[in-house]
């Protein structure tokens, strides 16, 4: 069994997000760290891009400070294989595709497995032209994780059918951010990808506070959340790391609430 897969099995998954190098190496090393051991059950790891088209402000800013702060693609491998030497969750980069192909992708990918990352996402490639990043994923023992919109409709069953890992479920239109509200029913896109495949189902985009997470994991089987976190990284710099793992045992907590619901 992957770890990707394990870190469903049994549960619901609370999964953050956070931007490497904002605001710097040191403080999201710690910062993972302290995730880990307040419950997370996998990190997302935001490798920062100069336009990163499908976040929000929030997350915008903080690729602009990790970039401003000197991070590179190469620091953030180093910093994740000290991460694996301690923590056993698994860990998937989160980037968009310019930075793998600048990189190299086979190069890029065989730096993933050499340091023990379970999976990518890279949102701005649309299902249709995947295969080349696919086919270096699966050359490499590194899942590509596929995500699903409200707006995909006819197009959740095919997404599906190819999944790897967990479908990443966006749970509202636009860029990513916390929101108010939550209209989308996450029940259905989940209900439409298990018709296909039984893969685990992660909600996110615009989740932040633990009510929230509570009420999408009851039709989801995880949370992700980013945006909020990033606020933490924003608001407290280098004395983020103790306000992350509070928030994210809160997260954890209310995830669990969930599981527990009949």
């Amino acid at each position: 069994m992957s770890r990707i897969a394990d870190a469903f099995r049994g549960k619901k998954a609370f999964i953050p997000f956070i931007t490497c190098g904002d605001p710097d190496l040191e403080t999201t090393e710690k910062a993972v760290k302290a995730m880990a051991e307040a419950g997370a059950d996998l990190v997302e790891l935001g490798i920062p891009f100069s336009d990163p088209t499908a976040e929000g402000p929030v997350i915008q800013e903080g690729n602009l400070r990790a970039l401003q702060g000197g991070v590179t693609t190469d620091k953030i491998f180093a910093m994740t294989e000290r991460l694996r030497e301690t923590v056993p969750i698994p860990f998937v980069y989160m980037t968009y595709a310019n930075v793998v192909f600048s990189y190299g992708a086979k190069r890029f990918l065989s730096r993933c497995r050499q340091i023990g990352v379970d999976g990518l996402i890279l949102p701005d490639i649309p299902f249709e032209e995947k295969d080349e990043f696919r086919e270096v994923c699966n050359a490499c023992g590194v899942q590509l994780i596929s995500m699903i919109a409200p707006t995909s409709e006819e197009r959740i069953g095919m997404i599906a059918k190819e999944a790897e890992g967990f479908v990443y479920c966006v749970s509202s239109l636009g860029v990513t951010g916390t929101r108010s509200r939550i209209t989308t029913d996450v029940g259905a896109m989940v209900r439409r990808v298990k018709q296909e495949k039984d893969i685990p189902c992660a909600v996110g985009f615009g989740i932040s506070t633990p009510e929230q997470a509570e009420e999408m994991a009851k039709s989801a089987d995880g949370v992700i959340v980013g945006s909020a976190i990033v606020k933490l990284c924003k608001q407290w710099g280098r004395d983020c790391v103790p306000y992350i793992r509070d928030y994210t045992a809160s997260m954890k907590a209310a995830v669990q609430r969930a599981s527990t619901e009949k």
